[in-house]
This record gives C-alpha cells, structure tokens and sequence, in this order.
C-alpha cells in the first residue's frame, strides 16, 4: 500500500504531539459503543490453517514463521478470532510516539472487506521512525461497526516470535492481537491509547 506515505506521517504527527497539551477529543470518537457481546455471538471464526495462509501471504512470509505466530496466540487466547485485519502502518517517536495505519478488517459473513484506520499514541525509550505489515488476530468481535472504538492500553507482554512482535488490546469483551514485521525497537514502547475509525484522524486519541 502506502508504506512510504506512512511512516512519514507518523513523523510529522509526532513532532506535532510533542507540543499538545491535553487531549483534544475527536467529536467523532467521543461516544463509546455499547457492545453487547452475549446477544450477538455467533459470528463464524477462522480456523489457524486459514489464518496461517492469509497471514503469511498478507506479510509476506513464511508458513512456518507465521504459524508460530498464531500458535502462540490462539494457545493464549484459547478460541478462534472471529475476524482480522490486514494492513500497514507507519510510527515515530522522540520520547512521544505516535502510530498511524490503515488495512482491511475480513469477517467470514461479510460480502467485502471492511476499511479500517488506526492512530494511537505511547511514551517509551526508543527515537526515530518504522513501518510495519500488520495482521491482527480480532477476538469477540461478532458486529463490524463495533471495531470502530478506542482501546485504552495494552494488556500482556510484547513478544518476539521469529522476527515478528506480537502483543495484545482489549477494551469491552473485544481483544485485538496485532502480528507485526519490522517493529524493531518499536516493540519496546507502551501504547496508551489506539483508536480504530472508519477514516484516518491526525489526532491520536
């Protein structure tokens, strides 16, 4: 897609978060939705082989590397992700980094993939930019809408797994397991917040 565009946005941005103050709220992402999870479930999942196979083409990588990838996370999560998203992303930092990406949220029981946009902001150690391929596993998520929320933080280690760093977010019954190439030292900073909206926000929040 647009890597080069990416990473150089998630630069800029950074430059321009140093100097914010407190948090300006998008309208468009000030109300939370309500999500209830024990009405609606009962969207068909994915099975590994299937994630494995998209994965590894999405990345462009090996069965083998991406499949102890997903191992990994289904042995954690212990079901089938109902959903996942394919994508890149681009991220900066100088004691202030910002995340920025877009990519395809994938449902069996929808008729065409879904755009998604995604910005969140963290405070961590490492300086300078990276872009990423992502392929994020989504848990509990039995509406397409109801991707399009705020993530508070980060629940659970980051880990390498050959050469790919995985970690976890969860807000309201819904867990996201983002499978990343290329994050380097990124992998190190504590993500405060991440935003998933239908159309890409300058504001991290």
């Amino acid at each position: 897609m647009h890597r080069r565009q990416l990473i150089l946005s998630g630069l800029a941005a950074t430059a321009a978060g140093s100097s914010l103050t407190a948090c300006a709220t998008n309208p468009r992402q000030s109300a939370e939705p309500n999500y209830p999870i024990s009405s609606d479930a009962n969207a068909p999942a994915y099975t590994a082989d299937e994630l494995i196979a998209a994965g590894s083409r999405e990345l462009g990588i090996a069965a083998e590397a991406m499949g102890g990838a997903i191992e990994r996370v289904f042995a954690e999560q212990g079901d089938r992700p109902t959903a996942y998203i394919a994508g890149e992303e681009g991220a900066g930092a100088a004691g202030i980094g910002l995340r920025y990406g877009r990519g395809a949220l994938h449902m069996k029981d929808l008729s065409a993939s879904q755009d998604v946009f995604w910005q969140g902001i963290s405070i961590g150690w490492d300086i300078g930019g990276n872009a990423s391929r992502v392929f994020t596993l989504v848990y509990g998520l039995y509406r397409p809408d109801m991707i399009y929320r705020r993530f508070p933080g980060v629940e659970g280690s980051a880990y390498l797994i050959g050469g790919l760093g995985v970690n976890y977010q969860r807000a309201d019954g819904i867990t996201l397991a983002p499978i990343r190439t290329g994050v380097g030292l990124r992998l190190g900073a504590n993500v405060g917040t991440m935003a998933y909206s239908r159309q890409r926000n300058l504001l991290p929040f």
